[in-house]
This record gives C-alpha cells, structure tokens and sequence, in this order.
C-alpha cells in the first residue's frame, strides 16, 4: 500500500509530506453543470461519431491482441525513471494494429482542434458567480488516453478501474477520480482515488494546475472490513523548488531535474466532448455522461 501511495505522489511530481485520515463512505459531492447548447458544424458532428467508432476499434484490438499491464511507480511503467512525469504509452507495444487504432484516434483529434465551437475554453475558471456557466465545469468521463498514470486494466496488480474527470470552476478545482473495479469477486483494498487540484486559467486555452492533495479510500484498516479515507497533502511549489534546489545540492550537480510545470491545453471542447494535451504531451479524451452515443463507450 505504502508504494501505491508514493506513486501516486511522484506522478503529480510532488512530494508527500503529513499523513491525516478519517473515516468516511461517502464521495464529496460535485457542482453541476449548467449547459452552454453550443452546435458543432457538421463536420466537427461527422469526426465525433468516426472518433467514438475509432475507439471502439482501438479497444477491440487491445482486447484482442492483450492490453500494456501498466503498474504504479517506475518499474510498473507508469513513471519516467528521470523525470517522475507520467509515460506516454506506445500503443505499438501491444501490436501493430493496436499501434494503427491508436493513431487514428490521435488523428482524428487533431483534425477536430481546428472545429472546435467554444474558443474560451477556460472562460468563468475561478469565478465563484458564473462558474457553473464555464466551458470545462463539470463531470467528464475518459473514453481514451496516452497518459500511463491514467490507464488500468484487468492484467495488472492495481486491477481495471474506471477515471473521470471533475471540474468545479467556481471554486478554482479540479478533482481526478479513479474507481477501482472488483477483481476475481473482492472488493479492491483501494476502492477509490481522489486527485484534487487548484486550477488557474493562463490563457483562453491552458490551465495551469497545482496538486493539493490526495485522498485515497481504502476498504479495510488493519485487516478490519471498514471504509475510510487517507488524506496525504503535498506541498505547495515553494517547498518544491526548495526539495529539487536540495537534490542538486546533494547530488554535487548530477541530478539536472527541471521542476515540471503541469498544466493542459484543450484542443477540443463542445457540450459533449473534451480533447487536451498536458505538459507532457499526453493526449486525453473526455465526454459527459449525457452524450448518449458515447454512454456505451463510457460503460
């Protein structure tokens, strides 16, 4: 359990530093999203129904030809070894076809970023009155992913889960969810993960973030059938540059870590689907519960 939690921690390139829990069985709610009703052109309609077909592929191939058995941490591929910054996965590991599906999807993506309806993405980020109005406020729903640290399935030890995406602009928030699934009939020591995260809007476009802390919900304490939440702050981005000034230090040089700047750029956003890239150039896609052509994907 304690490297899970350190994974984790290093994923988002921080450092833990307190450890707090409660007991609790329930999931903090979130904001709702008031709908903004923005059309898409018919071209921009064609490519999203050929980006979900595109993924049902990529996902039949995976499951046909054996899905990459991501695990936390460096050695479980999740983490680069210098960097600690998530992997961006090489589909073309599992096969060539795999590789192929995964391409279209990317492709598909960066044809749609030219279309994209709303151009004030990040508009009402941080607005305490109009931030249930804003373009990213809400629930989003992962359909696809280049990012290691986001990707589970059922041939790793941490087991297939299901991660969706919450922001609540309001409050300047963003909260990574990850549900983990039952495996062989049990209930996972891990049920759930919550990643929350201050979000700043730097242009129309990025979002800056800034990792806050982590709440893991585990489903036993000590061998005793109980919910409850581990709560593991992490520092602000003072004590960070300060922990890789000290790396250089005691390494008289030889570690020449850049402190990482986390943030994502949308390239696609409409009232059902979201596309953007993060600092390390991983790709995701995201939809709302409430596009029906993609609920079968999001299944």
């Amino acid at each position: 359990m304690k490297s899970v939690i350190s994974s984790i921690i290093l994923s988002t390139s921080c450092w833990t530093v307190a450890l707090a829990f409660s007991l609790s069985s329930q999931s903090r709610p979130f904001h709702r999203f008031t709908a903004l009703h923005v059309s898409p052109s018919p071209e921009a309609i064609t490519l999203k129904t050929d980006l979900l077909d595109s993924i049902k592929d990529f996902r039949h191939v995976c499951s046909r030809d054996g899905d990459l058995a991501v695990d936390f941490g460096v050695k479980g591929g999740e983490l680069n070894e210098t960097t600690r910054a998530p992997v961006k996965l090489t589909f073309y590991e599992i096969s060539d076809d795999a590789g192929k599906a995964a391409d279209r999807v990317i492709s598909i993506c960066e044809t749609l970023t030219a279309l994209s309806p709303i151009k004030e993405p990040t508009k009402y980020i941080g607005d305490r009155v109009n931030g249930t109005m804003a373009p990213l406020n809400g629930a989003w729903g992962l359909l696809f992913t280049t990012a290691a640290d986001a990707s589970f399935s059922t041939n790793s030890t941490r087991g297939d889960a299901k991660a969706q995406n919450v922001v609540d602009a309001a409050r300047g928030r963003i909260t990574n969810v990850i549900d983990f699934a039952m495996k062989d009939g049990k209930e996972p020591l891990l049920k759930q993960l919550n990643v929350v995260i201050k979000v700043v809007a730097e242009s129309s476009t990025r979002v800056d973030l800034t990792f806050r802390y982590v709440r893991a919900v585990l489903t036993k304490f000590f061998f005793i059938p109980v919910r409850w939440s581990l709560y593991i702050p992490v520092p602000g981005p003072f004590v960070t540059r300060c922990l890789f000034f000290l790396t250089r230090v005691l390494t008289l040089g030889r570690k020449k870590k850049k402190i990482p700047k986390a943030y994502f750029d949308v390239l696609y956003l409409d009232d059902d689907l979201r596309v953007h890239k993060t600092g390390q150039d991983n790709l995701f896609v995201q939809a709302r519960k409430g596009w029906e052509e993609a609920s079968k994907v999001l299944d």
